[in-house]
């Protein structure tokens, strides 16, 4: 039979076994904890890489891409807008770059926001691939509609190509407005961010960095960064998400969709990335017509 000082020294060694498999569980699961926060952090900083590699816009800095989306899970719809004043002064500033083919700025700097003749606008979009409506909300982006309208009168949009078409899972968009077909042209002068930017406080910068759902038919610009907007605009063939830095001037009118559906379907050439580069089939806009 062991003797007591036996059983005790077998007592000690057993509770030593068991405080040391309590230690080694306990430290799995704080690395556990710390693998997982680790994680999450690589993660927070692929997503905001993505938002920086992916909001290029008429002033590229070096790859030319000028739409932005976040991998974010939560995505916050869109916000109501504030009512403009019955006119807004617009101011189009020279750009660092001069215009990438003949073109004024806008004649017109006051725009009324109200009346039946100026809430929206009416345009027809002629492009090698299908026609494209669209109808321009004057009253929450009277600024963009403005100079929008004004360079299709123009005629600076005729003979452009779209020159590039996105198919992530959280950006789908055909991006056009860009004489040089490569991301860096424009028309030698930009202007500032409307709806839904001016809805978010200016202390809150935060909240310009958490994504929205730009929805399927949404028309906006695209930008190097604030007040940066120029020519260069996006069609959302499918809802998408984006920080609310891009200003949302219009929609695609419903019956016309399926041209950027027969785009979206004919895929890009992944130069810019897998899902991310010029239309395979080329989209050129022959002109742009005010109704």
């Amino acid at each position: 039979m062991p003797s007591n000082e036996q059983r005790r020294a077998a007592a000690k060694r057993k509770l030593e076994r068991q405080l040391a498999n309590r230690a080694q569980r306990a430290r799995r699961r704080k690395q556990l904890t710390i693998a997982g926060s680790v994680l999450g952090v690589v993660l927070l900083a692929a997503a905001g890489t993505g938002i920086y590699f992916l909001t290029r816009g008429d002033d590229k800095a070096s790859d030319g891409k000028d739409a932005s989306l976040s991998s974010s899970p939560t995505v916050a719809p869109p916000p109501s807008p504030n009512a403009k004043p019955a006119m807004v002064t617009c101011t189009y500033r020279d750009a660092q770059k001069p215009a990438s083919k003949p073109v004024n700025k806008p004649a017109k700097t006051e725009v009324p926001t109200t009346g039946d003749k100026a809430q929206t606008v009416s345009l027809s979009i002629d492009t090698t691939q299908g026609p494209i409506g669209l109808t321009l909300n004057n009253a929450e982006s009277p600024c963009t509609v403005n100079s929008f309208v004004s360079l299709a009168q123009q005629g600076f949009f005729d003979g452009t190509s779209c020159h590039r078409l996105t198919a992530s899972e959280t950006l789908k968009v055909l991006q056009c407005g860009d004489p040089e077909g490569n991301g860096q042209g424009g028309p030698g002068y930009e202007f500032d961010n409307e709806y839904p930017t001016d809805q978010y406080q200016p202390n809150d910068p935060a909240a310009k960095k958490k994504p929205i759902a730009y929805k399927r038919g949404v028309v906006a610009m695209a930008n190097a960064g604030p007040g940066t907007n120029g020519s260069q605009f996006f069609l959302v063939y499918g809802d998408s998400q984006l920080p609310p830095q891009y200003t949302i001037f219009g929609t695609v009118d419903e019956q016309t969709l399926g041209t950027l559906d027969k785009i979206a379907k004919n895929k890009q050439d992944n130069s810019n990335g897998p899902g991310d580069g010029k239309p395979l089939q080329p989209v050129t806009i022959n002109s742009i017509r005010v109704d």
